[in-house]
C-alpha cells in the first residue's frame, strides 16, 4: 500500500482524536477532515495563544469536545457518543521543562490520561488504536547509540518518565484486554517534530519564529544537543499508516520508532543556523547557555528499521525540505495569508510525492 491508499482508508470512517487542539493534533485533524473522515476531537482549550487549531478554524469542520483526559466520565461520554472506529491518543503535557514545574499534573495527564482512554476502548471497543509517545521514553546514558524498540524504557525527567509509563500502560492493556477483543493497539515513538503552527514555549523553532518576527536574536540554549528532527507530517503519516494497516492485520500492532535518516540527525545549533539561512535578512543567532538548567538528554537518536521493514516506510523530507516548509508557514502567517490553505498546500505536497 502507498500513503495515498492509507489516507483513502479514512474516508467516511469515524475517528476519535485526543489532544486535537494541540500542534500535532491540529495537523492530524486537518488531514483527516480533508480526506472525508468523520472526526471527533477531545481536548482542553488550545494550549497556546495563538494556536493552529484556532487559526485554521478546525472547529467548523469537525466535532470538537472540550474536556480533560483526566476526567474519565467526560471522556467516556464523548467517546461513546462518537462511536469511533479509529482512535489516536495525542493528549499530553508534552514539554520537558514544564514537567519539572508541574510533575504531578504531568503524570496525571500522561499516565492516567492513557489509562482513561484505553478504558474507554476496553469497554466500548474500536477497530484500531495508536498511542503517540516520544523518543524520550528510553533509558538514555547519552552514549550516542540509536535506540531500538526493545531497549529499556526509563525516561529521566517527569515528562519522559511519564511517557515511559504510558508505554507500559499500553502494553498491559494490549495483552490483558485488547488483544483478545481483536483491537490492535500500537505505540509510536517519534523524534522531535517541526512544522508551522507550533507556538509552544521552550522549543527551538517556535523560539526562532518568535525572535525573528520580534526583531531580536534567536537565543540557543543548548547548541550541542543532538536531536532526530523531522517535519510533523512525517510523524503523522506514520500514525495514519500504522492505524490503517493494523485495522486489517492486528499482527502489525506493537511499538514503532519514527525518526529521520542519519544525515538529518543534527544539533540544535545547526538547526537554528539552517533556519537563519533560510529566513534570510533579519535573522540572527545568539548562543546563550544557562546555569543550573534542568536536565535534558544531550543526545537522542532512533533506529527506525522496524518501521521500515514492516511497512516499507522511508522518510520523505530531509531536513532542508522540512525547514523550507517551516519558514514558508511562518512567513505566510507574518504576511496575514490564509493558513488553512497553507496547511493544505503542505499536506498536498507531502502526500502527493509517492
Amino acid at each position: 500500500m502507498t500513503m495515498t491508499e492509507d489516507l483513502g482508508f479514512y474516508k467516511g470512517r469515524r475517528v476519535f482524536v485526543t489532544g486535537h487542539t494541540g500542534f500535532k493534533g491540529s495537523w492530524l485533524c486537518r488531514i483527516l477532515v480533508g480526506v472525508g473522515a468523520e472526526v471527533t476531537g477531545y481536548a482542553l482549550e488550545p494550549p497556546t495563544g495563538p494556536s493552529l487549531f484556532s487559526l485554521i478554524s478546525l472547529d467548523r469542520d469537525m466535532k470538537s469536545v472540550t474536556g480533560d483526559v483526566r476526567d474519565f466520565d467526560a471522556l467516556k461520554k464523548a467517546y461513546d457518543e462518537a462511536k469511533p472506529e479509529i482512535v489516536f491518543h495525542l493528549a499530553a503535557q508534552p514539554i520537558v521543562r514544564e514537567s519539572y514545574r508541574t510533575p504531578r499534573e504531568t503524570y496525571e495527564t500522561n499516565v492516567m490520561g492513557t489509562v482513561n482512554l484505553l478504558e474507554c476502548v476496553r469497554s466500548s471497543g474500536a477497530s484500531s488504536v495508536v498511542n503517540v509517545t516520544t523518543d524520550k521514553v528510553y533509558y538514555n546514558d547519552d552514549g550516542g547509540r540509536a535506540f531500538r524498540e526493545d531497549d529499556p524504557l526509563m525516561g529521566h525527567d517527569p515528562y519522559s518518565n511519564s511517557k515511559s509509563c504510558s508505554e507500559l500502560v499500553s502494553y498491559s492493556y494490549g495483552v490483558s484486554f485488547l488483544r483478545d477483543a481483536g483491537v490492535p493497539l500500537s505505540t509510536v515513538r517519534a523524534g522531535n517534530v517541526l512544522g508551522g503552527g507550533d507556538f509552544a514555549a521552550d522549543r527551538i523553532i517556535p523560539d526562532c519564529v518568535r525572535a525573528v518576527t520580534a526583531g531580536v536574536p534567536v537565543v540557543v540554549r543548548n547548541p550541542s544537543s543532538v536531536r532526530p528532527f523531522q517535519h510533523v507530517l512525517e510523524a503523522l503519516s506514520v500514525y495514519l499508516t500504522v492505524a490503517a494497516r493494523q485495522a486489517s492485520d492486528p499482527s502489525l500492532s506493537g511499538a514503532y520508532n519514527v525518526g529521520p535518516d542519519e544525515e538529518d540527525i543534527i544539533t540544535t545549533g545547526e538547526l537554528a543556523e539552517l533556519f537563519r539561512s533560510l529566513w534570510g535578512e533579519g535573522a540572527e543567532i545568539e548562543i546563550k547557555g544557562e546555569k543550573n538548567a534542568p536536565h535534558e538528554a544531550g543526545f537522542l537518536r532512533l533506529d527506525s528499521s522496524k518501521l521500515r521493514n514492516t511497512f516499507g516506510w522511508r522518510p520523505k523530507w530531509h531536513i532542508n525540505e522540512c525547514m523550507r516548509e517551516v519558514v514558508a508557514f511562518a512567513k505566510a502567517m507574518a504576511a496575514g495569508e490564509d493558513l488553512a490553505r497553507e496547511c493544505d498546500r503542505e499536506i498536498g505536497l507531502f502526500f502527493g510525492k509517492e
